[in-house]
């Protein structure tokens, strides 16, 4: 029996979960319009969250894939219009390429399918709708620094 990819790439996720837990996704800071993204990097989003920087970011977290992480950015900008910077830091995610497909977004919005245009990871399909994208697009400033993971680089973007 052969299972579409969309079911093979969730069990994929599931068996990733239980054989390698993340603790945590994402950490809550004193701040209000800047978050951090470490990307792939959960050591460097550890050591954001117990650092000072926490006293000025809304939201420090990790970005793993191209199309449901990307979502629940989306979903928690909406939710917070006072968000209007986000610093992408940290190592980008091997396949996926989750930090390209967001600047990706930013720069070419997505296609009528939902499919982030220019976008190189394998799945880059959202399911928010065009006008959350869009209204991302205009709120949210993203400040590129893939592949930073000096948490003294990206404390001198957040406190310029």
């Amino acid at each position: 029996m052969i299972l579409p990819v969309k079911r093979l790439g969730d069990a994929a996720g599931k068996l990733c979960q239980a054989l390698l837990p993340i603790r945590h996704e994402y950490y809550l800071g004193a701040g209000n319009s800047v978050a951090i993204c470490t990307l792939s990097s959960i050591d460097l989003l550890e050591t954001v969250s117990r650092s000072p920087l926490m006293n000025k970011v809304l939201i420090a977290g990790r970005l793993l894939s191209e199309n449901k992480g990307i979502d629940a950015i989306i979903s928690f900008a909406i939710k917070h219009p006072e968000l209007k910077r986000l610093i992408l830091c940290g190592k980008e995610v091997k396949g996926h390429r989750a930090g390209q497909a967001l600047l990706a977004l930013m720069i070419n919005g997505m296609d009528s399918f939902g499919t982030i245009i220019g976008a190189l990871g394998p799945n880059p399909v959202l399911m928010s709708s065009p006008p959350d994208v869009e209204m991302f697009r205009h709120q949210v400033q993203i400040i590129n620094l893939i592949g930073a993971v000096d948490i003294a680089r990206i404390a001198q973007v957040l406190i310029p």
